[in-house]
């Protein structure tokens, strides 16, 4: 049988979840609070790199009203054509999230639908001309690594790649 064991009162077995403080206790901030990134667990150096990363990277393509999310998709179709189910099982994400991105791609005027060939309840989902353009005019490698990385020096460059490229590998 669970035993309930909530943080507002003793559990059943009568032990307490969390110890109260002391009545002479002055209050701490919780860890990692105001604390600077050279007191960070390397878990959360990582979640806080990524989370600026991707800030910046959103920043740099809503430019082309694309995000993160949608410039997978544009990459996919730009080797043909494909149903919003194989965009979805390419990518690893649900139908639903897929359906919600092609809408704003297609707003945008990156992609267009048409009726599947063979199963008229299904559509077909291609990239149109300006969907390459953006693709080509966001395939500038060195400008987009300087989003992020435009503090460091070259040498500290190639030491994030190689720690990087060993940690992924």
């Amino acid at each position: 049988m669970p035993v309930d064991c909530r943080p507002t009162r003793p559990c059943q077995d009568g032990t307490v979840p969390y110890p109260s403080p002391p009545d002479h206790a002055e209050p701490t901030p919780g860890p990692g609070v105001a604390e600077p990134p050279e007191a960070w667990p390397t878990g959360r150096l990582l979640s806080a790199a990524a989370r600026r990363v991707e800030r910046a990277w959103d920043a740099y393509l809503a430019q082309w009203s694309l995000s993160h999310a949608s410039l997978p998709v544009l990459a996919v179709l730009a080797g043909g054509g494909h149903s919003q189910r194989e965009i979805a099982d390419h990518l690893g994400v649900t139908e639903q999230t897929t359906s919600r991105i092609i809408a704003g791609l297609e707003r945008s005027g990156y992609v267009r639908r048409s009726p599947h060939p063979d199963d008229r309840r299904r559509h077909i989902v291609e990239i149109t001309g300006e969907g390459y353009g953006a693709l080509t005019a966001l395939n500038v490698p060195d400008a987009i690594a300087g989003l992020v990385t435009h503090d460091l020096d070259d040498a500290e460059l190639a030491d994030l790649r190689r720690l990087l490229i060993r940690f992924l590998g």
